[in-house]
């Protein structure tokens, strides 16, 4: 190795042991200075997007600081994920994300371990989805929608957020389940999709109870099963996918800020204690629940990102057997 290889490890460990030491702490006192950017995968209107304008309001409450939410949907949230990749770990750029995000990851849609790339930094919510089909439809129950697609195998067009996204893969996995064949449209995000829907472009589709509600109370789109382990405490009579004749299957999902690795922990800490509790407030929490997600309980950093890592390798478990090709 050249004086020159030596002299630029040596300053490179010079840097990272003062960016982790009293600068990080007075970077963090001083924080924030000037707008923050979050970028989102997706386009407005969705339930990423909403949660995250609300994450974005308790940061503007905190610090008296603009928060800009950026819209970047496309590639199945990889055009968003590069993005942030790329910002500079000042804690002025963060990504907000859900588990697609390590779908990309799992699924070589990205060139980078996003565990490495990214720090894990709150988590704001947790989510289920409901399972939406178009009311001209005569189906009213998953025991339905199987009979129906069986006896028009591709005949039922589903979207979804884009190729092997949450709601994608949750999709194939029910038709998988119950030996259904159903036909793929990818769009930019479920918030276009669900736009279809309502339109009538296609048939059915998994959204998040947060999008879907004020659709299935005013009657112009029919919620049959939702998918999480429990029913959602905001609609009681409408049952599991599990319970109804899918035994085992459940579908949920994770809002999360993220930002690019590198970023000074003390400002990585200040961002999560502030979102945290925003989120946790008692009208936040109660606004959540009401469109069926859950305010994410509090938890450190650590915590977060070992929860993260956990997700990551079931995910990556989950993924493998269904043989996903990207196109």
């Amino acid at each position: 190795m050249g004086p020159t290889r030596i002299a630029q490890l040596v300053l490179a460990l010079a840097v990272t042991v003062t960016l982790s030491g009293p600068h990080a702490q007075a970077m963090a006192a001083d924080y924030p200075r000037k707008p923050i950017r979050i970028i989102v995968g997706i386009a407005p209107g969705g339930g990423l997007d909403t949660v995250t304008r609300v994450g974005a309001r308790k940061i503007n409450e905190r610090w008296g600081q603009s928060v800009i939410v950026d819209n970047r949907p496309g590639g199945g949230t990889v055009i968003a994920s590069d993005l942030a990749s790329q910002a500079t770990p000042d804690g002025y750029t963060l990504l907000s994300a859900t588990d697609t995000l390590i779908l990309n990851s799992v699924l070589k849609r990205v060139k980078y371990d996003v565990r490495k790339t990214f720090v894990p930094v709150v988590q704001m919510s947790g989510q289920m989805y409901m399972l939406l089909v178009v009311p001209s439809l005569p189906i009213r129950s998953v025991q339905e929608l199987v009979a129906y697609a069986k006896s028009k195998p591709g005949a039922l067009n589903y979207g979804s957020a884009g190729l092997a996204t949450t709601s994608h893969l949750g999709m194939e996995r029910l038709s998988s389940m119950a030996g259904i064949q159903l036909t793929h449209v990818p769009y930019r995000g479920n918030a276009p999709a669900m736009m279809d829907m309502l339109a009538g472009q296609i048939q059915l589709g998994f959204s998040s109870t947060i999008s879907s509600t004020p659709h299935v109370r005013g009657g112009r789109l029919r919620a049959i099963a939702v998918t999480g382990p429990q029913r959602a405490k905001s609609f009681p009579d409408i049952p599991t996918v599990a319970e109804s004749g899918l035994p085992g299957y459940q579908v949920t999902n994770k809002y999360a800020l993220f930002a690019p690795a590198g970023t000074p922990a003390p400002i990585i800490l200040a961002i999560n204690e502030t979102v945290s509790r925003g989120m946790n407030q008692p009208e936040t929490a109660k606004w959540l629940e009401a469109d069926g997600a859950e305010a994410a309980p509090p938890a450190t950093p650590r915590q977060f990102k070992a929860t993260f890592d956990r997700t990551y390798d079931e995910l990556e478990k989950q993924v493998a057997p269904m043989k996903i090709r990207l196109k």
